[in-house]
């Protein structure tokens, strides 16, 4: 079964940290997706502009509204993302748990509805 990982993380922390710190956790994030392509589970994923990047889209009575930035306000936004097959919620659950972010931020772990 497919799973997407959604990474939120604070922005505003995540810029603040030296320069060091994020090398480093490049470097965890590149380990960890080497691992999982290598285990079969990687489908793909992508890390995300800043949310500053973002641009929400909405249709109402048949209009379409732009708003810049993201769908809310919230304390930490989404990163990035995986999509991984896993056995079942528990194996999805356990690799978003090694997911470097998930050390400081979240990780939501949605299964995705096949198309029938």
């Amino acid at each position: 079964m497919q799973y997407l990982l959604l990474i939120y993380q604070n922005e505003a922390e995540n810029a603040a940290r030296a320069d060091a710190d994020k090398a480093a956790l490049s470097n965890e994030y590149g380990t960890f997706t080497q691992g999982i392509i290598q285990s079969g589970h990687f489908k793909g994923g992508e890390r995300l502009h800043p949310t500053a990047m973002a641009t929400t889209v909405r249709v109402r009575s048949g209009k379409t509204l732009t708003t810049d930035g993201p769908y809310a306000e919230a304390r930490e936004q989404t990163a990035g993302y995986y999509l991984i097959d896993a056995r079942d919620h528990d194996d999805a659950c356990t690799i978003a748990a090694r997911i470097p972010g998930a050390r400081n931020g979240a990780i939501e772990v949605r299964p995705i509805w096949p198309h029938t």
